[in-house]
Parts: structure tokens; sequence; C-alpha cells
């Protein structure tokens, strides 16, 4: 409970959009702008360059990839066959504007990144076992990237978030806290 007294707060770890300075696993600090795909591609070509057996993941979110940058990325990650480059997009149709459908909609999501040379694989981004066996897919899959795009609720599992838009960048209040998370219990 205490790190959500620290939830959205500035110079918390918790602050909003992961910070690589705070947060443990995280590489790049990037937001809504569509930057982290790139940098995902950077890391994934020098692993490529000098012969290292890592990988690289990055998340993005079905808002982003409304950004022109985000195709660039996926155009350049297939030309240089960047398989050990694997993304999830949470696709969940909304965004801090509203829903995806009516910001811009980027469907068929899909068929867009099978279409920018991706081996793309579909799951229930709730499902562990199906993100377990996609992460397997993508690490078997050679000569391209792997998009996985995971289909999830904003706020499942909490009567007063699920779909709702405004949660998108508000922290809840104590009391709301202690709600969600009895809910999740």
């Amino acid at each position: 409970m205490e790190e959500l007294q620290t939830l959205r707060k500035i110079d918390s770890r918790l602050q909003g959009h992961p910070d690589m300075k705070k947060t443990p696993g995280v590489e790049m600090s990037t937001g809504s702008l569509g930057q982290g795909l790139a940098a995902a591609n950077g890391m994934a070509l020098a692993g490529k360059l000098d012969k290292k057996d890592y990988r690289v993941y990055v998340i993005l979110g079905d808002g982003e990839i409304q950004e022109g940058m985000i195709w660039e990325a996926a155009m350049a990650a297939a030309h240089y066959k960047l398989d050990n480059l694997t993304a999830f997009l949470d696709l969940n149709g909304l965004q801090i504007d509203g829903p995806i459908q009516e910001v811009m909609n980027p469907e068929p999501v899909a068929d867009k990144w099978a279409a920018f040379g991706w081996n793309v694989l579909t799951i229930d981004g709730h499902d562990f076992e199906q993100i377990i066996e996609a992460v397997e897919k993508a690490k078997a899959t050679k000569g391209k990237p792997t998009m996985i795009i995971a289909n999830t609720v904003k706020g499942k599992g909490v009567s007063f978030m699920e779909n709702e838009v405004d949660w998108h960048g508000n922290a809840p209040s104590k009391e709301q806290a202690e709600q969600a998370l009895a809910e999740l219990a």
C-alpha cells in the first residue's frame, strides 16, 4: 500500500510512464510519442551486430501506434530481420483522448503488422499461459520480429475502472485503492 501513496507523484518510481532511472528492468524512458519501438530496434540491431544472444522486449499502447514513427520503426525492424525483438501491443481500445476508433482508428492492426513483415500473434492479454506461449513462439521465430497483440480490458477486475478512459492518467484515492485491491484479491 505504501507504493500506492507515490502513484503518479513526481520523482516516484511509479510517477507515470516508467523511468529507466527508477524502474528496474526498464532500459529506456519513453511515452506515447512512439519512440519506444525505435529505441528497441537500436538495442536489437546492436545485439545482432555484436553477435549477442539477448532479446529485446517493448510494450506499445494502441493509441501510440497512431504515430508515424511507429510505422517507420516497424518497417526498419522487418528490413533488418530483427528476430531478437518482440513487441507487445496492449489493445484495449482506449487512449487518453478516448476510444481509439474515434481518435484515429488503427484497425486492422494485425493485418498492418503482418504487411510490414512481422510475425503476428494475437492473444488474450489477461491469460498468463497465452502470454508465455506467445513469448516462446516469438523466440522460435527466425528472420522477422514478432508482434504480440494482447487483447485486454483497461482496468480489468476493478469494477469502477473497467473500460473507463478517465483512469488512464489518474491515481485512485486511498479508499478507491483499497477497494481496487480488495476486488483484485
